[in-house]
């Protein structure tokens, strides 16, 4: 898997668990765990005995997930999680040796760094992608932003520190491709076999990456003037701010009557998400499609809005990135 494949599908994913199994028969529960709950990576660390075998019965079981090695500390360690089946190798620290071994080998290595002098390191090894850590420790997104300034091509997977509740902070920074952390796999969970919990938590951490929140409703008009009308009345009625526009009139920010009929039978309603594409990703693993034809891009490439296949009553659903 070549580099910018492998960052573009952790991008899409946001989080990584990181994954300390000591007993290797819970592999395969532990990955049905994940992946039910819209985490279709995974990274086992070579921390505990027996990762090299819990990589490959998760590989087997699942070969569309994300699985790697984390803690690769060593060449040899390095060859075990390759022939395992990994997809990627991820190590605390950077070790020159360990990370062009496994290059050589075709495999993505995303090495710690925590200082400029690393990045450096990284970069003459023609990285472009690594670890922060430990994240929380080591100064958190202000010092990643920092640090980040005059290495503009080098992106970051903090991990160390890292939970629901600051998830979305680190996310929110363009550089930050991802997040590693293992506060959706929590020890006494995995030891005690409660994977319908581990699936919760996934969710949960899915719902809150996400954050999906109602933008506005769009709704079909006939003419410039029917627009015109029918914000008018919403303005009249709740003092909202009437704003013509090239192709709607908007009532406020919730209210947008179209010039003439857009998608949908009746209009479209716009959901607002923290990244829409990690939001088309997620949907598309629950079965939704996108369609792609309507995606729209920034200056950067990054996809800002979209609109789904289906109509929900009537409504097309329309997608789009929050300011």
């Amino acid at each position: 898997m070549d580099m910018k494949k492998f960052t573009e599908q952790l991008e899409c994913t946001g989080i990584v668990p990181v994954i300390k199994l000591e007993n290797t028969d819970d592999a395969v529960n532990l990955a049905k765990a994940l992946y039910d709950g819209g985490i279709r990576c995974a990274e086992v660390t070579f921390r505990a005995e027996g990762a090299d075998k819990v990589i490959a019965q998760m590989v087997k079981a699942y070969p569309d997930m994300l699985v790697g090695a984390g803690t690769v500390l060593t060449v040899d360690q390095c060859d075990r999680a390759i022939e395992a089946g990994a997809k990627f190798c991820v190590a605390p620290g950077l070790n020159p040796k360990v990370v062009k071994h496994c290059l050589d080998k075709g495999v993505p290595f995303v090495p710690g760094v925590a200082n400029g002098s690393q990045i450096e390191q990284a970069m003459e090894l023609g990285l472009d992608f690594v670890k922060f850590f430990p994240a929380e420790q080591a100064g958190g997104l202000a010092y990643i932003k920092a640090i980040s300034a005059p290495y503009s091509s080098m992106r970051f997977m903090p991990t160390g520190g890292v939970n629901e509740q600051n998830l979305n902070t680190y996310l929110s920074f363009k550089k930050v491709v991802c997040c590693g952390g293992s506060w959706i796999v929590p020890d006494k969970l995995v030891k005690a076999g409660k994977w319908d919990e581990i699936t919760s938590l996934c969710r949960s951490a899915v719902t809150k990456m996400l954050d999906f929140s109602l933008a506005h409703i769009g709704l079909n008009c006939q003419s410039e003037d029917e627009a015109k009308a029918a914000s008018g009345a919403f303005s009249n009625i709740f003092g909202w701010e009437q704003k013509i526009g090239n192709s709607s009139v908007f009532s406020g920010s919730a209210i947008e009557c179209m010039k003439a009929p857009g998608r949908g039978e009746k209009g479209h309603i716009a959901v607002a998400a923290n990244s829409v594409r990690r939001a088309v990703y997620q949907l598309e693993c629950m079965g939704f499609e996108s369609d792609m034809s309507s995606a729209k891009y920034d200056a950067d490439g990054r996809m800002t809005a979209i609109y789904l296949k289906n109509e929900i009553g009537g409504f097309a659903i329309h997608l789009v990135e929050r300011k």
